[in-house]
């Protein structure tokens, strides 16, 4: 075998990774995934600021979930699982079908009926899982997972497992290794807020590797060994900012629509620990800024992605993000996983024309 060739995150980062020298990893090539440097954001230049965008919508399945999922499975299977078990606002319930056809496993998935997305319900559909729709929210799906595996022979790999945030980890490891340093800034959708506790694990390791190699804290380009972690919500479903649970939920952003958090004080702690903050943008935001990456930059994610940069967007440009920094914003999924929302915000009209040259000339001509 080629030794260039990609295999997947768990050969590329095992030695960090809590698990068995002997375990087989179940892969589906996840991670690697680029970081897009932003060229044609107008307030992002004229403020002299560095924008990327870790593009983890390139996973394997269409979102970050696949990074902590070959993971779980893996050492699902190592412990003998025949079974795995999610609740899901939708990502979550693709990836971990996905992973379990690939381990010969079954899946089992609980989502809240009418509140999912067709494009992920249509890869847990198609990779075989067996989909429980039930009348409540995301939160009720949690504790009715946490109930269920007290009593049957199945892993949940919903991200209070610990092994999900061991791999979404490997993203912080990515971003410093392209930029040789970590960014100034770091900002993230926030919903079940498992994802911003493990990026901030992995800086504070790469940090802590730092400190030990005897190095400065700070590297010769004068970036932080840490960013500031900065978490963005959805107005409708902003637990963090309120500061306490929000029962019913509701936003647009499908991925983010989550009123009880189960990384809350790991979060709070990233937060607090980097002198970041917390912050809330309403649909309207959340969805100009999905049209504005699709426009200027070709980069189409989902929603709830498209938080990240309008947190990055709205703090540039009031200042709490200075001028001249290295900022990272992660796009949790693509956005085909949600097209019914992309379609409905759409401004493009399809145009009709008959099927002669002088009529695709003349559409041609006319829109130029």
């Amino acid at each position: 075998m080629d030794k260039e060739h990609y295999t997947g995150l768990i050969d590329r980062y095992r030695s960090i990774l809590p698990l068995a020298e002997d375990s087989q990893a179940i892969s589906l090539c996840e991670g690697n995934t680029p970081l897009v440097l932003c060229r044609n954001l107008e307030q992002v230049n004229r403020k002299g600021i560095k924008l990327y965008l870790k593009y983890e919508g390139l996973n394997p399945t269409g979102s970050f979930k696949d990074r902590g999922m070959t993971v779980a499975v893996t050492q699902a299977v190592y412990e003998g699982s025949r079974a795995i078990l999610c609740a899901s606002t939708g990502n979550t319930s693709a990836s971990a079908a996905a992973y379990a056809a690939r381990a010969g496993i079954r899946a089992f998935v609980l989502i809240p009926e009418g509140n999912i997305a067709m494009g992920k319900l249509a890869q847990a559909m198609m990779h075989g899982a067996i989909i429980l729709q039930i009348r409540g929210n995301f939160d009720d799906g949690m504790r009715l997972v946490k109930e269920v595996a007290e009593k049957a022979p199945v892993n949940i790999v919903n991200s209070i497992n610990p092994y999900r945030l061991q791999g979404q980890k490997t993203a912080a490891y990515e971003i410093v290794e392209a930029l040789g340093c970590a960014p100034d800034f770091h900002c993230i959708p926030v919903g079940n807020a498992g994802n911003i506790s493990a990026y901030w694990m992995g800086y504070s390791e790469l940090a802590e590797d730092v400190h030990n190699q005897g190095t400065r804290a700070v590297t010769a380009s004068g970036l932080a060994a840490r960013p500031r972690m900065l978490g963005y919500q959805a107005a409708g479903a902003a637990p963090f900012i309120s500061g306490k649970p929000v029962e019913k939920p509701e936003t647009v952003a499908t991925a983010i629509r989550i009123g009880h958090p189960q990384s809350w004080d790991l979060a709070q702690a990233a937060v607090k620990e980097s002198s970041g903050w917390f912050n809330a943008f309403s649909d309207e935001e959340i969805l100009a800024t999905q049209k504005l990456l699709t426009a200027n930059e070709g980069i189409f994610c989902e929603p709830a992605s498209a938080t990240s940069v309008t947190g990055a967007l709205h703090d540039i440009e009031h200042g709490k993000i200075s001028e001249g920094s290295t900022v990272v914003c992660t796009l949790t999924g693509h956005g085909l996983k949600d097209p019914d929302i992309a379609i409905r915000q759409s401004s493009t009209e399809l145009i009709n024309i008959d099927a002669e040259l002088d009529s695709v000339k003349r559409a041609i001509l006319e829109n130029l």
